[in-house]
């Protein structure tokens, strides 16, 4: 499927996927208060071993199968699969524990027809009665590492009732099987270039035994954690990522070429206030006394604050040794003692390399920020001039 023009889409274009696995007692009131708000629905069991479908077959809904357990990333993979081959555009999931309210299905369709192109996420409102603390703080601990992965923020990466344009879903690859694919899938989309946007809704959590939940705390946090691991690290690497949206493109940056470094910049998409913070960004935090750590400290700051990584680091060489560190001493050594140091020396570089470092340290509040405003002003105002051109292209 190819990708879509953001366009209002019809109802019909698309459809509820609930994922089962021995949900006996709340599929058929989940299942029948959905069909209030879209026909369209595909139910399917992921190897229950309970007879959970028998409870529903009086409502003609579509069923698929696994015939054994193969988690709900591998549900929710099959189900969009076929709704793409019957022509859907957009899928919403929903879970079987009765913990949606099937009554907020018309805002996801609502914000679907607003931005067909964007990932929907429900936020659930946690200042309802009876949510577990793990929730609490899984949401919040899912939600900071989202951040550093992709510099989006979102309000509950932890949500299974969600809106998917299907199209993401033969753009790249998705490995996760089981409650790590709704991290996973969010990570790659935006990474490729889709938006994530957050509705409110309403969130019911039974007591003790009544509430049904399959998360295993040990194998599933143990994936998250993997993922997480392995996203984090990947996020580290200025290099691009598949595009999933048109218009997404590889930037090409050279420090030797910098007049083509600025017009690829101008082409990019990117504002050039942001494209302005990562180069400042870049150059202040290379001018620091970070030894050994200036490009993991850069990478992790460029991901949260959802800078341009190639951007910073490209910006960042023109803080490399020695030119850059020699300058922070020489400014604290004269903050220091009132001069600057002129007796170069093994002395003075060896044996009063921790007087040289705290220099550093002390110069460097002063150079950083002189330094990244300059640079994140010259890269302001180059863009300002050449992205008319470039979109005039």
């Amino acid at each position: 499927m190819s990708t879509l023009d953001n366009k209002i889409i019809s109802d019909n274009k698309i459809i509820i996927v609930i994922p089962v696995y021995n949900h006996v007692a709340t599929l058929k009131d989940v299942v029948s208060k959905a069909l209030q708000y879209c026909k369209s629905i595909i139910v399917i069991d992921d190897g229950s071993s309970e007879p959970c479908i028998e409870s529903i077959s009086h409502l003609n809904v579509p069923v698929l199968y696994h015939h054994e357990n193969r988690g709900k990333g591998a549900a929710i993979k099959t189900a969009a699969a076929v709704a793409s081959s019957m022509g859907y555009t957009h899928m919403i999931t929903i879970d079987a524990d009765g913990q949606h309210d099937p009554s907020d299905i018309p805002a996801f369709i609502d914000a679907i027809n607003a931005a067909s192109q964007d990932i929907i996420i429900g936020k659930r409102n946690f200042d309802t009665v009876n949510v577990p603390k793990s929730s609490v703080f899984g949401r919040a601990f899912s939600n900071f590492w989202l951040r550093v992965q992709t510099g989006t923020a979102t309000g509950d990466v932890q949500s299974g009732f969600r809106a998917y344009p299907l199209f993401i879903f033969d753009g790249v690859p998705f490995n996760e099987n089981r409650f790590a694919f709704e991290v996973e899938v969010l990570v790659k989309s935006v990474w490729g270039g889709v938006e994530i946007k957050d509705i409110d809704i309403s969130v019911i959590y039974q007591k003790g035994k009544k509430r049904i939940s399959h998360f295993n705390f040990l194998r599933d946090n143990f994936a998250l954690t993997k993922l997480n691991t392995r996203l984090t690290l990947r996020s580290f690497v200025p290099m691009s990522h598949k595009p999933l949206k048109p218009g997404v493109n590889k930037p090409k940056l050279s420090i030797l070429r910098p007049v083509q470094s600025l017009q690829v910049l101008a082409e990019s998409g990117l504002s050039p206030a942001r494209l302005s913070m990562s180069g400042a960004a870049g150059v202040f935090i290379g001018a620091l006394p970070l030894i050994a750590c200036h490009t993991v400290f850069l990478l992790f700051t460029a991901g949260y604050f959802r800078l341009s990584k190639v951007t910073a680091l490209a910006a960042s060489q023109i803080c490399m040794p020695p030119f850059m560190p020699a300058l922070c001493i020489e400014v604290g050594y004269y903050m220091r003692n009132g001069h600057f140091l002129t007796d170069i020396s093994l002395q003075t570089l060896g044996y009063e390399g921790v007087e040289r470092l705290f220099e550093w340290f002390l110069g460097s509040l002063v150079v950083a920020p002189l330094t990244a405003l300059i640079v994140g002003g010259v890269i302001f105002v180059s863009l300002y001039f050449l992205q008319p051109s470039a979109s005039a292209k």
